[in-house]
């Protein structure tokens, strides 16, 4: 009887330290795919297009040679400009940090948006002197002063602040992810615990 008490014990103390063993490896791997879920949602995003916007211009160039004396040769034309312009976040180089022992998803930070313009230009009234004519520099030099015109442009509007709401947008599903899966969320050391807090933070 003795011996059948004290197998029973044994045989209670075994199984319990095999299940404890068992949920340790169970919960550890459960953490390692999270992780690994985490990290390759991150890296999948890529370049994300938040905005665009579209802007018109009209530029007069005028350009004066002198030739001799008080006398010059001029040129001048009338430029129309239509620019397609777009905000773009590439999220592929977001600073991240995986806290696995705490199921922490630490952003560190984000990659500053890339402004690019798509002019098109359309060229009227152009007059060029004999010894003044139109060549690739005065081209180039429209192109550049056209692009510094549209870049104010849209410095002034509100481009950046619907570029900065998207990106927030897109941001909230790394919440969404890390909420499910019973994760916290950071972002520069800053808990965010409901999306309200995504609304405010300093990009």
């Amino acid at each position: 009887m003795r011996k059948i008490i004290i197998g029973i014990v044994l045989a209670f103390v075994i199984s319990f330290i095999f299940k404890k063993c068992t949920e340790g490896k169970t919960n550890q791997t459960i953490i390692n795919e999270h992780s690994a879920l985490i990290a390759k949602e991150i890296k999948n995003v890529g370049k994300l297009i938040v905005t665009e916007g579209y802007f018109s211009d009209a530029y007069s160039y005028k350009n004066s040679k002198p030739i001799f004396a008080n006398l010059t040769s001029n040129k001048q034309a009338l430029i129309i400009v239509n620019a397609e312009v777009t905000v773009a976040y590439d999220l592929s180089k977001i600073e991240f940090a995986i806290d696995s022992t705490n199921k922490i998803l630490k952003i560190k930070s984000i990659p500053e948006e890339e402004i690019k313009i798509y002019p098109e230009l359309e060229y009227y009234d152009i007059e060029s002197g004999y010894f003044n004519e139109f060549d690739a520099d005065d081209y180039n030099k429209i192109k550049n002063i056209v692009k510094e015109r549209i870049t104010k442009k849209v410095e002034a509007s509100n481009l950046r602040i619907n570029s900065k709401n998207r990106l927030i947008s897109e941001l909230s599903k790394f919440y969404i992810l890390t909420n499910s899966l019973g994760w916290t969320l950071q972002y520069n050391d800053n808990k965010i615990d409901n999306q309200d807090k995504l609304e405010i933070l300093k990009l």
